[in-house]
């Protein structure tokens, strides 16, 4: 019998394809005692426990842990803090600082919750949906014209 045939890769491919796609749903854990240097992508949700130098970006969300640490930008839909970064966030949606949480850089997000305990120092900017569509608009006008 084979471990792995078509029918069983078909199915596998199916499953996913129900769950909104394989990628989209994925989680990536950076553990803790593990460092990373270089950038990350992904369009699910990466967990950092461990230390990572460089960019993250990620389409569905960032968590970064108590012991976390992150020395780049990260770039995500919606990100909850618990550790230390140094950089910029941009959360389209939304950012949770929590009461561990030590970030040195800008803020760029729709909705903030910040615990009490929580240190934010950099500029926190919070845009409504209108700025962000407006924001985009003009990016893809620039693009175009840009061609």
């Amino acid at each position: 019998m084979a471990i792995f045939n078509k029918d069983a890769r078909a199915s596998d491919e199916a499953r996913g394809a129900s769950h909104g796609g394989g990628s989209s749903s994925s989680l990536s854990i950076i553990a803790a005692g593990t460092s990373i240097d270089g950038d990350i992508e992904t369009e699910g949700v990466i967990r950092v426990e461990g230390r990572v130098e460089g960019s993250i970006n990620a389409g569905r969300q960032v968590l970064i842990g108590r012991q976390g640490e992150v020395r780049g930008d990260i770039t995500t839909r919606e990100a909850v803090i618990g550790g230390t970064v140094q950089g910029t966030i941009t959360a389209s949606e939304r950012l949770e600082v929590q009461s561990t949480s030590v970030i040195h850089g800008d803020i760029n997000t729709r909705a903030i919750a910040v615990v009490e305990g929580g240190r934010i120092n950099g500029t926190v900017r919070i845009s409504d949906a209108k700025e962000q569509v407006e924001s985009d608009v003009a990016e893809v006008t620039a693009l175009a014209v840009g061609r």
